[in-house]
């Protein structure tokens, strides 16, 4: 045991000399994977969601193509923080040289800078953290912007109706920066005054938008799944909701059938852009999405732990950012004035999922 401690710390400090790093990257040799090849844990929310899977999809990839030596975790469900501490603490344990994760919420940024002050690399897929700075760096989609978008094209479609708006979110019982920058996003693409950007819910529930006048009749945590989300949609039916903000497309898909099985009609706005989702706009169920894209993030955090033990070359945020914007664009085949969109067409051709 004190001989393969004595080799694991020789062998990382080999890496960071020849790095020329110091507490930003470490790896550690072990009898599977010689102590040349980086290794790297990717953490995300769950394995269910296409999203993700298709995540994972793309850090396999990378990892394959670039040498990486990459182990896969994730958390059950939404809300689930713990299985996403308990990853941290392996991959610290494993002396592994970075992190790749999809933060659940706050409650695991003391898991993150525990694994920083051991001189592990983490870097945020997605979801950037709250603070921005608990990660080396972050690669997502601007989701103000994502939720800015579907708000705008909402906003042109009703051409002045009354917006009587219903909102599926992710959680209600936390803020995490996806929600309430999609959440308030939505609201100020439709012209819609937002008192703090982070938190959700502080709008006032009248008043007038970019078109005319607002209602907002309710609000719900689908937690990212189409049944819960069908749940939700069904309470808020009993308003004359005309316009339904949802986090993602397993959210919209959820209020969808609740809206069919009511014989309702409403414009149902999103944020994904996977293959389903996209397929979800040529049926008619959402009207519009903003498409991210995780294979990207995926293979952009992969590569810049690879760099960084290989070179010591770090990633840098984009320019007034406070992450690294991985794109985002409107997917409709309604598109409306003023409001820069790109066809189901285009949006299949640079599907994930």
């Amino acid at each position: 045991m004190v001989k393969m401690k004595l080799q694991r710390k020789i062998a990382a400090l080999a890496i960071v000399v020849a790095a020329s790093l110091v507490a930003t990257s470490c790896s550690s040799s072990s009898d599977e994977a010689s102590s040349d090849v980086p290794k790297v844990t990717l953490i995300v929310k769950d394995q269910i969601n296409a999203f993700f899977i298709a995540m994972v999809k793309g850090a396999e990839k990378k990892a394959a193509e670039v040498g990486v030596d990459l182990t896969v975790s994730s958390a059950k469900q939404e809300g689930d923080d713990a299985s996403q501490i308990a990853a941290i603490e392996n991959a610290i344990s494993a002396k592994h040289a970075g992190i790749l994760i999809t933060p659940m919420s706050v409650n695991v940024n003391s898991a993150i800078t525990k694994a920083r002050d051991a001189g592990l690399f983490v870097i945020s897929l997605d979801t950037p953290t709250d603070p921005a700075d608990i990660v080396d760096i972050t690669f997502a989609t601007d989701n103000c912007e994502a939720g800015r978008l579907i708000g705008q094209w909402a906003a042109a479609k009703l051409a002045g109706k009354k917006a009587v708006i219903g909102l599926i979110d992710l959680f209600d019982d936390r803020m995490v920066s996806v929600d309430y920058c999609r959440d308030n996003g939505f609201l100020a693409g439709m012209g819609i005054d937002v008192k703090d950007p982070k938190i959700m819910g502080d709008e006032a529930k009248k008043g007038k938008y970019s078109g005319g006048d607002y209602e907002i009749v309710g609000n719900g945590a689908g937690k990212g799944a189409e049944s819960e989300s069908r749940s939700v949609m069904e309470r808020l039916l009993s308003k004359n909701i005309n316009v339904v903000y949802t986090i993602n497309e397993p959210t919209a898909f959820g209020a969808c059938a609740a809206l069919k099985a009511a014989g309702v009609k409403a414009l149902v706005v999103s944020v994904d852009g996977g293959r389903a989702g996209i397929e979800g706009i040529k049926s008619g169920c959402i009207g519009a999405t903003s498409q991210q894209y995780p294979l990207l993030m995926a293979d952009l955090g992969v590569q810049a732990i690879f760099d960084i033990v290989k070179s010591g070359t770090k990633p840098a945020n984009s320019d007034g950012l406070d992450f690294f914007n991985t794109g985002v664009k409107l997917i409709t085949d309604d598109p409306q004035e003023g409001v820069s969109s790109e066809s189901t067409q285009y949006g299949l051709d640079n599907a994930w999922g």
